[in-house]
């Protein structure tokens, strides 16, 4: 086992521990802040496996988990957004905290794997992950200011 196998799976156990406790507890705002955040610790967990044991397909699937976990999200806020309304979720300390971790990751792996194809993928996933979960738990935290009155 090397150190990016090792840092995934702390990535991973830590990450997937803490969403499926909320998940399984809590009302219905939390639970839909985990599965949002389980998508943002997924994918930093796949880039790390993908470093770790050499395979490049580990970037594609995180790629297509950064472009479909926070449409799924979107999905949730727009079918639930009147249970959500009337107790909107407020987990900015934890969405912040994942974008950091995946932030981190990306950096890190950007520097490991030196400019070319490789960097610029993992910028997009990146890029995909930090700004998809962001929007995403603005989505569930109430909306954007104005948006919700034209539909």
């Amino acid at each position: 086992m090397n150190g990016w196998i090792l840092a995934a799976t702390v990535v991973l156990a830590v990450g997937l521990a803490t969403t499926l406790w909320g998940v399984a507890t809590g009302p219905l705002g939390r639970r839909v802040v985990a599965q949002n955040l389980s998508t943002a610790v997924v994918c930093p967990g796949l880039l790390l496996l993908a470093q770790g044991y050499g395979r490049t397909a580990y970037v594609d699937l995180a790629l297509l988990l950064a472009l479909l976990g926070p449409v799924g999200t979107l999905v949730f806020a727009r079918l639930l957004a009147d249970e959500l309304a009337e107790d909107p979720p407020r987990a900015w300390g934890p969405t912040w905290a994942t974008a950091a971790v995946g932030a981190v990751v990306v950096v890190v792996l950007c520097a490991v794997a030196g400019p070319g194809r490789a960097m610029v993928k993992l910028l997009i996933v990146g890029a995909l992950v930090v700004g998809g979960n962001l929007i995403a738990s603005r989505a569930l935290a109430g909306g954007f200011a104005g948006v919700r009155d034209r539909g």
